[in-house]
């Protein structure tokens, strides 16, 4: 059984270079595939080996401190779901090309998945507030599954996101918006940029849909989500739509 393990820290690199060599090295080492992106702002990392390997992996890049509160999504599956290991230095982790959306000035305040649950259940948020749940990821993504009701956009590129929500803005400015993605990291920058641009009504949803459907299931989503690798989608009990042996 191979183990996959999703995580990403924003933390400032000094040198991304230096970080990526030796993330590389320590995966080749542990037989690790998948692919890793360092830019000064940090580290996003999709990685599938032995369960040994994977724990060994994230044990020493847990011990520096950059990183020491990384939080990891795992899922199995029967196959190896990446052809190679790929790491690469970017100008940032996930590309969206704005100012004011870096977590590494502060992170946008988040809601956890237990509370988003109960707030879907009620039809409202704890204020009272109509709940929107805005899926910041593209449109091949969203075939695969979202949130029921959720605000959908027609981008292909994450750097579209801006464009794409400039005429729904008023229309959304009496709800609380949770915005969401597959692992947090897109969801996370989006609200910051929201945020910055005048809507103080965002909100995050802390870990994605993976780290919702660890702890939730499958309560409120309709489908599976994407993934950016062989396994194609997961759907909320984390069973990959393909995974032939």
């Amino acid at each position: 059984m191979i183990l996959n393990a999703a995580a990403y820290q924003f933390s400032e690199i000094e040198d991304p270079a230096g970080l990526a060599a030796q993330v590389e090295a320590w995966a080749q080492a542990l037989s690790l595939r998948g692919s890793v992106l360092v830019a000064g702002e940090g580290i996003n990392l999709f990685l599938a080996g032995s369960e040994a390997s994977v724990d060994e992996f994230f044990r020493r890049l847990r011990s520096d401190p950059r990183f020491g509160e990384l939080r990891i999504k795992l899922s199995r599956s029967i196959r190896q779901p990446f052809q190679r290991l790929k790491v690469k230095v970017k100008a940032e982790i996930i590309a969206f090309r704005l100012e004011n959306a870096s977590p590494l000035t502060g992170r946008a305040p988040s809601v956890p998945p237990g509370t988003l649950a109960r707030w879907l259940q009620q039809g409202e948020d704890d204020g009272g507030r109509r709940v929107v749940l805005l899926d910041t990821r593209n449109r091949e993504e969203v075939a695969h599954g979202t949130f029921s009701g959720a605000l959908t956009l027609p981008i292909d590129n994450f750097t579209e996101l801006p464009g794409a929500l400039a005429p729904l803005r008023a229309g959304l400015a009496d709800a609380t918006v949770v915005s969401f993605c597959t692992g947090g990291i897109r969801c996370e920058k989006a609200a910051l940029w929201m945020r910055d641009s005048g809507m103080d009504n965002v909100v995050q949803l802390d870990g994605g849909v993976l780290g919702y459907f660890e702890e939730m299931g499958a309560h409120g989503f309709e489908g599976r989500c994407f993934v950016f690798d062989e396994r194609v989608a997961l759907d909320p009990q984390l069973v990959p739509l393909v995974d032939d042996d």
